[in-house]
């Protein structure tokens, strides 16, 4: 099934996940292997998000330039906003404890913090970000 067909038959699914959660990883990572339990039980914990585990090589066309230099890297998204994109150290509750505080926020104030250093606002205008949102917003894996 290609993409477009997968974005299509999903779009009623992507509609109720207001929160998208990708971790980058690749399989020959130690610390990734280790960390994916803790990532697929924290999907567990919060169902209106969307959790997604993207191993790099294993899908590099997807990743545009996106360059991954440590792992794990996590991309979180509200909507089409990008709250976070980068490495966390591989402990569960750091991102439990950031995906808790993103759903404190009401959308207006996640708009405001995506827009609120240049860092950020980078993110907000990275064309393969937004596409990496995009794609896995729909059932890829």
């Amino acid at each position: 099934m290609s993409l477009h067909q997968q974005a299509v038959t999903s779009r009623d699914d992507q509609a109720s996940e207001e929160f998208l959660v990708i971790c980058l990883c690749a399989e020959w990572c130690g610390t990734c292997r280790d960390y994916k339990a803790g990532f697929n039980a924290l999907a567990a914990q919060f169902p209106g998000t969307r959790f997604r585990w993207l191993d790099i090589e294993e899908h590099a066309d997807e990743m545009g330039d996106l360059d991954i230099e440590n792992f794990p890297t996590l991309f979180v998204q509200r909507r089409q906003s990008v709250l976070f994109f980068g490495t966390m150290l591989p402990f569960q509750n750091y991102l439990r404890r950031m995906i808790e505080t993103f759903q404190e926020q009401t959308a207006e104030e996640s708009r405001d913090y995506a827009l609120s250093s240049p860092e950020r606002r980078g993110w907000q205008e990275n064309q393969d970000l937004a596409r990496l949102g995009t794609i896995h917003r729909v059932n890829l894996f």
